[in-house]
């Protein structure tokens, strides 16, 4: 399984968005883990399509630092997102009120992915997320 370091480097993001009731998505980009204090910057960057509108540039930020076993990720802002544990790379997160579950798959490694089910009065939607070295 990885640790945090293994990250480290540029990945080939491609993600698929499934909406229940609003319009499919996907995203192709990449993301770009760096050295940032004691853990790692991870910066994602692409272009987001989303069925029927016009294609947009689409990015984001999150702070990955391991603790134990666990790897923890927070915001940008330094926020608590999710952590876990690559060897059985399940999280949740709440935002009230609507519920974010993750599960990674690191059985292809380097390859791996992330699927996100979230949930709530808001949001309902699936995005797979996969990621290969560049």
């Amino acid at each position: 399984m990885p640790q945090l370091n293994d990250f480290r480097g540029v990945w080939t993001l491609s993600r698929h968005i499934l909406q229940a009731d609003g319009p499919e998505g996907r995203f192709a980009g990449q993301a770009v883990f760096t050295p940032e204090g004691a853990g790692l910057r991870y910066h994602e960057a692409g272009q987001l399509f989303l069925t029927g509108e016009v294609p947009m540039q689409a990015e984001r930020d999150y702070l990955w630092h391991a603790e134990g076993a666990q790897i923890v990720v927070r915001f940008e802002d330094g926020r608590d997102f999710h952590r876990f544990d690559p060897e059985a790379a399940a999280a949740a997160h709440w935002c009230d009120p609507d519920d974010y579950r993750v599960r990674y798959d690191f059985a292809a490694w380097p390859a791996w992915s992330s699927e996100w089910r979230v949930t709530g009065p808001r949001k309902d939607y699936v995005m797979i997320s996969h990621y290969t070295r560049a």
